[in-house]
């Protein structure tokens, strides 16, 4: 079991002392399958996404050997093409439940292994992984759109799913900065993503014609923020324009509206976003309320509906607790946590010749 000596650095007071950040870490680590996968649960799927997630909570506990078995699932399972399908039964590689491949799912591959260098200074892990960063980027950016964005997805046939979503394309962005930020450790340059990687951000700040329209959903509300591509006034504007009618005071974030509920993922990733803008109070508000949610074995319900005083759906995923420890990571000041989320040092591409 994870001791709470190996948690100390995720202590918050008023969310998570050394102790019950070591149950939710020992939380994940039973998840864990002992090939490196991590489902949402044991029974429930696997996507890369989340997956990735968690193996960011534990190298930020200092499991770092389980967090690399994660990575190394990933390289071993990647498609010839770059990708990873979008949903395997509980982990299990030959059995993918959902034969889709979408483009956010896919990068977030060099977050993981960005934040994992950062964790250990480990290069010999970024020239392992470098191989399936390199695919997984390329597989992303045969789906970029003429305005910048990013298609959703390739269907199982190879069909492309050109609809972009401003949720998947912010996550996206923040994916590029960090594989730009491997192949400038590697010393080698990729151009063509910096060029990518401006047009993706200029379309996310300027553009939201070009996604969807998923205004409902509060992760397309604060995850142009959590991304990196709002900052500074823009993104303090963006999220208190919307402030009221997400946020459920003492209760956390609701996912969509109107419903009445609220999530701990969408929570603890306004938590990181608040914090990448400089307010930790309010992130901290945010992670304090949310604890209701927090089981006795030391995981996260998923959601609560408020309206009917219920859990629901009844199942402590992964990515709950893995958010949870990452956004009280960030507040720790856990550099590897913060350096991905903040962005200071991360490239920031090259700004198109657009609009002006």
């Amino acid at each position: 079991m994870t001791t709470p000596g190996r948690t100390e650095r995720l202590v918050l007071p008023g969310v998570l002392t050394a102790g019950q950040a070591a149950r939710t870490v020992a939380g994940i680590l039973a998840t864990q399958r002992a090939d490196g996968a991590i489902p949402w649960f044991r029974g429930h799927h696997l996507d890369p996404w989340d997956h990735t997630e968690a193996a960011m909570a534990l190298d930020a506990a200092g499991e770092h050997e389980r967090a690399e078995a994660a990575y190394e699932w990933l390289a071993r399972h990647q498609n010839s093409d770059g990708s990873w399908y979008a949903a395997y039964a509980d982990g299990d590689a030959a059995a993918p439940t959902d034969r889709g491949r979408e483009t956010n799912f896919c990068a977030y591959i060099a977050v993981g292994v960005w934040h994992h260098y950062l964790s250990t200074g480990d290069d010999t892990f970024v020239d392992r992984m470098w191989p399936a960063v390199y695919a997984a980027v390329e597989f992303v950016l045969e789906l970029q759109q003429p305005g910048g964005e990013i298609g959703w997805k390739r269907e199982d046939d190879g069909t492309p799913v050109t609809d972009a979503l401003l949720t998947g394309s912010s996550s996206i962005y923040q994916a590029l900065r960090c594989a730009l930020a491997i192949a400038e450790q590697r010393e080698e340059p990729q151009p063509d993503w910096e060029l990518a990687l401006g047009r993706l951000g200029h379309a996310i700040q300027h553009h939201p014609e070009r996604f969807l329209d998923k205004s409902r959903y509060s992760m397309d509300w604060y995850y142009p923020v959590l991304g990196g591509a709002l900052s500074g006034t823009a993104a303090k504007e963006r999220i208190d324009s919307a402030w009221e009618d997400f946020v459920v005071p003492g209760l956390g974030v609701r996912c969509v509206l109107p419903n009445p509920w609220v999530t701990g993922g969408e929570s603890a990733e306004l938590a990181l976003a608040l914090w990448a803008m400089g307010e930790s109070d309010r992130a901290v508000q945010i992670l304090k309320w949310v604890q209701h949610l927090r089981a006795e074995n030391g995981m996260y319900w998923t959601g609560y509906v408020f309206d009917d005083d219920a859990v629901w759906p009844e199942e402590q995923t992964s990515w709950t607790a893995g958010s949870m420890l990452l956004a009280v990571a960030a507040l720790g000041g856990d550099e590897a946590t913060t350096a991905v989320f903040g962005g200071e040092r991360l490239p920031t591409g090259l700004t198109p010749d657009c609009c002006r």
